[in-house]
């Protein structure tokens, strides 16, 4: 039996994606859930993978093409491994067996728990890896309700519209640049944009609402020979999100934690955190204790509504932690790491880590994120400046710790000292505020019983 192998859906809003390497060839014979392309979109970097094993009968698509969702992709004839499952298809459904295949990659499990502030509908999620989780009215703050229900009908998916919400923008104002006016995620932020930068229009694009302002680049060949590389759509993405994040008056805070006790109890339970599938890394004891000092803190759990005047706090802790990866830094996001303990968010961590290096995280996991924590440790420096995540109103940066002579009962002693740089919009949060906030981080660093007593 041929099986077509069709693009799953792979996120709201996106259409389609750049097909980087097509990774087999007609006559290849492959197991099931063999990536089949490297697929590249605005926000991610992936390997689509086939439902079935088989044999490559045709491939669709050829790279540097663009691949739209829903379009066939690859054809493949099944092996008899796959066999099994086709007397139960006949039975229940015989002129449908054609689509089962496709359905498997597409559709999200049922009883998935709801997430807040996510911005695809329960319908809408992609579903090759695993369902991304959905939003959830219980955690949806009161005062949003005011921009809820526009009088006139929008043209927007209720995703969208979620989205307007939770950052706090009036969807009945906002210009969409889709067909008939169809309102997208990409029209909330460039409307957003726009009332950052006191516009009194938003423009139908992110990318539009700065062209304005940007000044053209000097003649360089003048000067030399230069070579001219395209960016790729994770960078270009990064780089649009980073103009966004940059018109946030903001302050960083710096301070230090003595970590030669916790590095201790790290070294004595790593074996834990081996065997539970993860691992024991200072990112991972930061990430909870950031998740009790923002509920000790909510004004760092929030966000700004310029609009209509308020702060929106949230009822959820979810944390991104920036990696590192050959295509640039994506931010996979850890959700309600309060209700985890150390080794369960040190085992999805990594779990996500390896999904961004590998390219196979989806944007869904990238996205939902109330605060965030970047770690250079591993490189090196002291402190830095990281730049805020919008819609967040605070960013964590850790440093490499370094052992220094600490002045202690009378005498120096020799201590491991680990830089902490706390950025933070000033609109939203005071400067005693942050300093509270990065000195009880750094005490519970120091005192990990502290976590039992406040966190």
């Amino acid at each position: 039996m041929a099986t077509e192998v069709k693009l799953p859906e792979l996120g709201e809003n996106i259409t389609a994606g750049d097909v980087v390497r097509v990774l087999v060839k007609a006559g290849d014979v492959i197991e099931k859930d063999q990536p089949l392309i490297e697929l590249e979109t605005d926000k991610a970097s992936f390997d689509v993978p086939s439902p079935v094993a088989g044999t490559i009968a045709r491939i669709d698509v050829t790279e540097g093409a663009k691949a739209a969702v829903g379009s066939v992709i690859a054809l493949v004839e099944e092996s008899a491994a796959a066999a099994p499952e086709a007397p139960v298809a006949k039975a229940e459904a015989p002129a449908a067996k054609a689509e089962a295949a496709p359905a498997q990659i597409s559709t999200p499990e049922a009883g998935v728990e709801p997430r807040p502030q996510k911005h695809e509908e329960p319908a809408r999620q992609p579903g090759f890896a695993r369902p991304a989780p959905t939003p959830a009215g219980t955690h949806t703050p009161p005062q949003k309700e005011q921009v809820e229900k526009p009088a006139v009908p929008v043209p927007a998916a209720p995703s969208v519209r979620m989205f307007a919400r939770e950052i706090g923008v009036d969807i009945s104002a906002v210009r969409g640049s889709g067909p008939n006016g169809r309102i997208s995620v990409e029209d909330v932020k460039a409307h957003a944009k726009a009332l950052l930068s006191g516009s009194s229009m938003a423009a139908p694009a992110a990318a539009g609402a700065m062209s304005g302002r940007r000044q053209p680049l000097p003649d360089f060949s003048a000067f030399g020979s230069v070579r001219r590389e395209a960016m790729s759509k994770v960078r270009r993405k990064t780089a649009e999100q980073m103009e966004l994040s940059w018109r946030i008056p903001v302050v960083t805070q710096h301070d230090k934690a003595d970590i030669t006790h916790l590095e201790e109890l790290r070294h004595r339970f790593a074996k834990k955190a081996d065997a539970a599938g993860g691992k024991l890394t200072v990112t991972a004891i930061a990430l909870k204790v950031a998740a009790a000092a923002l509920k000790k803190f909510p004004q760092f759990n929030a966000s700004l509504d310029m609009e209509s005047g308020e702060i929106v706090f949230k009822e959820y802790i979810h944390l991104g932690v920036a990696v590192d990866t050959e295509r640039g830094l994506l931010v996979p996001v850890l959700r309600d790491v309060d209700n985890k303990n150390i080794l369960t968010i040190s085992k999805e961590m990594q779990e996500l880590a390896e999904k961004a290096r590998g390219k196979k995280i989806m944007p869904d996991e990238m996205s939902g994120a109330s605060f965030t924590i970047t770690n250079l440790g591993g490189i090196g420096g002291t402190f830095f400046t990281p730049i805020i995540n919008w819609p967040e109103v605070a960013i964590l940066g850790l440093s490499r710790a370094v052992m220094e002579p600490v002045y202690s009962n009378g005498a120096f002693q020799p201590r491991l000292m680990m830089p902490l740089s706390l950025t933070y919009d000033h609109r939203v949060i005071d400067g005693a505020d942050a300093a509270r906030f990065l000195r009880w981080f750094a005490e519970a660093l120091e005192e990990p019983l502290l976590l039992a007593l406040e966190g």
